[in-house]
């Protein structure tokens, strides 16, 4: 498949899920889950939806079941929405790129704090 398809794709199922995610699944175990990310695979046939949600993990593992359970009702809306010969199975995770990348700038203030800066040895 092209890879211009494909990211076209996998940005229309991020704009019509986190829409859909958002404000038409009134489950109250979602919460404030924003779809980040999906990558479709090369036949179409399985998108990872990789999601932003709090740190609590036990509120993401509630969040992931609720959307399991929402499944089909996403993919029939997807199939409406989208001019779609195939509509990809949803498989949904936590984006644990955003929580890494917070730990990285947090050790990276840290080990900053921890140097000397290039100005006060230069004055010495």
């Amino acid at each position: 498949m092209d890879n211009r398809r494909a990211g076209r794709v996998s940005e229309a199922l991020r704009e019509e899920l986190g829409e859909m995610i958002a404000y038409e699944l009134s489950d109250p175990r979602i919460g404030d889950a924003v779809v980040t990310e999906v990558l479709v695979s090369p036949d179409m046939r399985h998108a990872q939806v990789r999601l932003h949600m709090g740190t609590d993990l036990a509120a993401q593992k509630d969040t992931i079941l609720a959307l399991e359970g929402a499944r089909r009702f996403l993919r029939h809306q997807l199939a409406e929405r989208l001019n779609l010969f195939r509509i990809p199975e949803l498989h949904f995770e936590a984006d644990v790129k955003l929580a890494i990348n917070a730990r990285m700038d947090h050790l990276l203030k840290r080990v900053r704090r921890g140097r000397p800066r290039d100005q006060a040895q230069s004055k010495s």
